[in-house]
């Protein structure tokens, strides 16, 4: 990777790390569907203003219905996971949870768009799941159904991040692809579609008790347009530079970031689980992410 592409990935990882931080703000005190349409729907807003502002082409080559279905996979769906998680995690946990992205890129990528499952791949993703097992049973939060759940939105999550790198490649680069930033904008206007008669229906049937003050709003401005729309348009130009397992590695960078941000703004404990089980995904990722060993030999002469 070129400097450039090294510095969005550093970007980008501290940019959603921060994102766990304001979910674990806003998700507990206005609930999760709101937390998720809120922060989609600002994101959406956000673009369409900065797109007008830069007088960018709204030319989306016929892939607007396609985009818009690919925001429903990669951002609607896991904001409501990650909501959901957000009411009984720590920052810490999500981000850390959500560093299995790269793993559940190699299982869907060797299962479904024929990508090669080396033994060192397979070897990564159970180490991978047995830090994620070291971090639910040995971290500073009780071990019960509520933890399970959340890890679970989690991995549900990092789930629909895998398959939407691979269908992002195969959608969006073809005829000469499409700009990041319109990428960024049709998915979120897809995802804010989705989730609209969701929110809808939960602030009629169950609304929430509080909807906040100053700092929730606040929050959710950052979760939407720095963390969401800003970061998108970072995400979908390294799926078009460096493809989708090398961008899902961002996802490696964002436990520090979250681990650090949820200690020093909300005073989240650490433990040593934090540091066994962040380890084992690191070795899971490396395992998973090194280079393939060429096979050298003597080539005879012709």
């Amino acid at each position: 990777m070129n400097p450039v592409d090294i510095f969005r990935l550093l970007s980008l990882a501290a940019i959603w790390g921060a994102s766990f931080l304001f979910m674990r703000i806003i998700a507990p005190v206005i609930g999760t569907l709101p937390t998720a349409f809120f922060r989609v729907s600002i994101a959406a807003v956000g673009l369409l203003v900065m797109l007008g502002l830069m007088r960018i082409s709204w030319d989306f080559k016929g892939k607007l219905k396609t985009v818009m279905l690919l925001g429903v996979i990669n951002s609607g769906i896991p904001a409501t996971l990650y909501s959901v998680a957000a009411q009984v995690l720590p920052a810490g946990y999500s981000a850390i949870f959500n560093a299995t992205t790269p793993l559940m890129g190699v299982l869907i990528g060797g299962l479904f768009f024929h990508e090669r499952l080396s033994a060192a791949k397979l070897g990564g993703v159970f180490l991978g799941l047995l830090g994620v097992g070291v971090l639910t049973r040995a971290g500073p939060v009780a071990f019960d159904m509520q933890l399970l759940m959340g890890a679970l939105a989690c991995l549900l999550a990092t789930t629909c991040y895998g398959f939407a790198g691979f269908l992002a490649r195969r959608w969006l680069d073809q005829a000469g692809g499409l700009d990041s930033r319109l990428s960024a904008l049709g998915s979120m206007l897809g995802a804010t579609l989705f989730i609209l008669p969701l929110f809808g229906y939960s602030v009629i049937s169950q609304p929430p008790e509080s909807w906040g003050g100053w700092k929730v709003w606040l929050s959710l401005l950052g979760l939407g347009l720095a963390c969401t729309a800003f970061a998108y348009i970072i995400y979908f130009r390294l799926l078009s530079s460096i493809g989708p397992v090398k961008s899902s590695t961002v996802t490696f960078m964002i436990p520090p970031f979250g681990v650090l941000w949820g200690a020093m703004f909300l005073d989240e404990p650490l433990s040593m689980a934090h540091l066994y089980g962040g380890l084992l995904i690191a070795l899971a990722l490396w395992l998973v992410l090194k280079p393939a060993a060429v096979k050298t030999g003597l080539v005879a002469d012709q």
